[in-house]
C-alpha cells in the first residue's frame, strides 16, 4: 500500500502513468469502445467495474495536463442524428476543473471516427466498465 494514493489506480495503471511522457495520451474508454481492436499498439488495461468518472478523478490527481495545447482533453463527440443524451460530460467538466484552472476550456470534442484514429496512437487505452453512451475521454500528459 501506498499512502496519497487513489484505491482505484492498479499497479499496472500507476506503472503506465509513470511511464507516460509529455504530449502522450490516454484514453478512458467506456464500455463499448473497441479497446482491443484500436489499442493494437497501445497498452490496454482492464478496469472493468469501475466507470469513467472515478478513474478520470484518479488520475487527475496525478496526471498533469498539457499546457502546451488548448484542448488536452476530448470526448467523442455525437454522432449527427444520435439524439444521444451526454449528461456524463457534466461530469467530466467538474472533475477536469478540479484539478486544472482552465476547467472546461481545457476539454474539446473530437469527431467519432477521428478519435478513434488518434486513440490508435495513444500510448494506453483503459477499458472500463462504463455503461453511458459516449463517455470516451483521451487526456494529453503535462509537465511537473
Amino acid at each position: 500500500m501506498l499512502k496519497n494514493i487513489p484505491a482505484i489506480l492498479s499497479p499496472e495503471l500507476l506503472k503506465t502513468l509513470c511511464e507516460m511522457g509529455h504530449s502522450d495520451r490516454i484514453v478512458i474508454a467506456d464500455g463499448n469502445f473497441p479497446c482491443e481492436s484500436i489499442g493494437k499498439n497501445a497498452k490496454v488495461i482492464r478496469c472493468d467495474g469501475h466507470g469513467v468518472p472515478e478513474l478520470l478523478d484518479a488520475i487527475l490527481q496525478l496526471f498533469p495536463l498539457d499546457t502546451y495545447v488548448e484542448k488536452p482533453v476530448n470526448l467523442m463527440q455525437v454522432m449527427p442524428g444520435d439524439n444521444a443524451e451526454t449528461p456524463i460530460w457534466d461530469e467530466y467538466r467538474a472533475i477536469v476543473a478540479k484539478h486544472d484552472e482552465r476547467g472546461a476550456d481545457a476539454i474539446g470534442e473530437i469527431e467519432r471516427f477521428a478519435f478513434y484514429e488518434e486513440a490508435k496512437t495513444a500510448y494506453a487505452i483503459v477499458a472500463t466498465g462504463e455503461k453511458a453512451i459516449y463517455a470516451n475521454i483521451m487526456l494529453q500528459k503535462g509537465v511537473v
